[in-house]
């Protein structure tokens, strides 16, 4: 097994011993449920990495955007981490039954975070695991880029855990592609105030058109992995942010206010007028 450095080794440890708080998650109908994994593995130094995806252009929501492997729930009996696990199987062929991963793989369900409030009207919760390898050789795009599924990812690819509690990489600047590494400002979000923030990953091998050349991470997604980082490390980061994880307040606001109904009316957003609404509650 690939030995972790005495950071990322304390870094799981703090992610094993989390426990979130109580959520809305179990209270939303199956309709409104989702989760996604949060996919950590460690790279031939021992130190942690995060495996995301970059949506096919062709999906109904999302499309083109950078996420975690997830979706949503298929009946009231699956949890977040089957849902998670099943999706994730769908997405990137990573198998959900343990005995049909490739030896010497084994994946630990490590946490779960609070429930986020995505704006298409779904609860979403973070399944954080560690995928234990005995290849020191292990590169998740590499084992995994052979099974994805084209009509819902175009991409898989990794980044370094902890490099998304800076503002800045090494350089300040990617050398490569010129694009600066984190950009953020302030919002409002249901009567709350929020960071938004947004990290460019270079792509590996990619020369040209600086555009291209990076993943942009942004939205949920970012919070997500932001505050992975923060329980992981137990570190603030080096720009402002928000210090509450997850949105489990507006969850509840927004099922006591009924907004959460068990149909879902397909492309159906939250809308500014309805956080004010919400927020009043």
């Amino acid at each position: 097994m690939v030995p972790l450095s005495l950071v990322s080794a304390r870094a799981i440890a703090r992610l094993r011993a989390y426990n979130p708080p109580p959520t809305t998650w179990y209270s939303l109908p199956v309709t409104r449920r989702a989760a996604v994994l949060v996919l950590l593995f460690a790279d031939i130094h021992g130190d942690l990495r995060v495996v995301l995806t970059l949506r096919a252009s062709t999906l109904s929501s999302y499309a083109g955007h950078v996420s975690f492997p997830g979706g949503k729930a298929d009946n009231l009996e699956e949890t977040p981490i089957k849902t998670a696990r099943r999706e994730a199987q769908e997405e990137i062929g990573l198998p959900c039954d343990e005995c049909s991963l490739p030896s010497p793989l084994q994946l630990e369900h490590l946490c779960e975070l609070p429930s986020y409030c995505a704006l298409t009207e779904l609860g979403v919760r973070p399944c954080v695991a560690f995928l234990h390898t005995g290849d020191h050789t292990l590169n998740a795009k590499k084992i995994l880029m052979p099974r994805l599924e084209p009509k819902e990812v175009a991409a898989i690819f990794s980044a370094p855990l902890p490099k998304f509690l800076s503002d800045r990489d090494n350089m300040g600047r990617d050398a490569k592609t010129g694009s600066e590494w984190y950009k953020g400002f302030w919002g409002t979000w249901f009567g709350l105030r929020g960071r938004v923030h947004q990290f460019s990953v270079p792509r590996s091998g990619k020369n040209g058109d600086a555009a291209r050349d990076i993943y942009k991470v942004f939205g949920i997604t970012a919070r997500m992995i932001l505050d992975t980082a923060r329980l992981a490390y137990a570190e603030d980061p080096s720009f402002e942010y928000e210090p509450h994880i997850g949105d489990e307040d507006v969850l509840r606001k927004l099922l006591k206010s009924g907004r959460f109904s068990v149909e879902k009316t397909p492309g159906s957003l939250i809308t500014s007028d309805d956080a004010a609404v919400v927020a009043k509650l």
